[in-house]
């Protein structure tokens, strides 16, 4: 008799001790900045290998159309995470938008100008008589003057065709622009894509213009009621970035078993490198995925002021726009 409820006892404490998890995974939506390519593979690979499961997450990964809707889908809650730029969520919260970022992916910047390579445009001033195609008013053609500065080019050393991001794309591959501005996992590999061309970027942040990109979003009412699930999430995401830069092949076979018109293999693959390549930040080298550093985030939303349009006035400080607590 003793022993039975020495087992009852037990049992009724292992059931009381169990994770909440463990009684049923929390149902997560993340919410992508775009239609899934080789970026968005790490978060693949953690799905595919049960690092959200073994979390007590059910993740339910769902493809954005730009990172202006998914921060409005994550301020209204009908997404539980977000993956969007961050600077475009600095701009909305800044405006009121009750969001905030918890993890930055891209701690240096994708923003680049790039042409085929065999065209020898390998620094600034090859850009010098050349054709340059842009989408007015996106974030790399604001950004753009501050590098055209700090190289010492001006508007008058080379011509300029504006578009959308396709109309931007077709100009390169039919000849009519040298150079478009694009992020160097994404508009360099549709590129490579659609002509089989090795693509050269310029990138910003090899001349001192650097602001971080991508990054995970929550509401900030969200982020008060679950903190638990936050961290776990993003305890989640971190090893799955990890794993995606130690195996980037890996990575990209998960993405394409989920979503085989995702991309190719053989540029995703140089996209997924090329990705893995932005984790790391100036001035915290050594830290692990998604934790961003202070200075950089005090830069970005400096640039954002000076160049991106966000009013000084209802600015802040960077640490009112992100958070690295939740972050294992």
């Amino acid at each position: 008799m003793i022993k039975r409820l020495t087992l009852m006892a037990a049992a009724l404490f292992a059931l009381i001790a169990a994770p909440v998890f463990a009684q049923g995974k929390d149902k997560v939506v993340l919410l992508l900045n775009w239609y899934v390519y080789s970026e968005h593979a790490p978060f693949f690979l953690g799905k595919a290998r049960g690092y959200y499961d073994q979390e007590g997450i059910d993740l339910d990964i769902q493809e954005g159309r730009g990172s202006g809707v998914t921060v409005q889908a994550v301020a209204a809650g009908t997404a539980n995470f977000g993956y969007a730029d961050v600077p475009t969520m600095i701009k909305a919260a800044s405006k009121g938008a009750p969001v905030v970022a918890v993890g930055v992916a891209l701690q240096t910047s994708p923003m680049s100008v790039m042409g085929y390579a065999d065209r020898n445009i390998r620094k600034p001033a090859d850009i010098k008589g050349k054709t340059v195609a842009v989408t007015p008013g996106d974030s790399m053609s604001q950004i753009w003057p501050l590098f055209l500065k700090k190289t010492g080019l001006s508007d008058s050393d080379f011509k300029t065709v504006s578009g959308d991001a396709q109309t931007k794309l077709n100009a390169v591959i039919n000849n009519q622009a040298d150079l478009l501005l694009g992020y160097v996992m994404d508009q360099a590999i549709k590129l490579q894509d659609a002509t089989h061309k090795q693509v050269y970027p310029i990138r910003f942040a090899d001349y001192g213009v650097n602001m971080v990109s991508s990054g995970i979003i929550v509401q900030k009412d969200f982020l008060k009621q679950k903190p638990d699930l936050v961290k776990r999430f993003m305890r989640a995401t971190t090893k799955s970035l990890e794993e995606a830069a130690k195996n980037p092949d890996a990575a990209v076979d998960a993405m394409l078993a989920a979503n085989p018109k995702s991309g190719v293999k053989e540029t995703a693959l140089v996209g997924m490198k090329n990705t893995a390549a932005l984790y790391k930040g100036p001035d915290n080298p050594n830290d692990r995925p998604l934790r961003v550093g202070g200075k950089n985030m005090d830069e970005t939303l400096a640039l954002l002021v000076e160049y991106g349009g966000l009013d000084k006035g209802s600015a802040g400080k960077a640490t009112d726009y992100y958070s690295n607590d939740y972050l294992p």
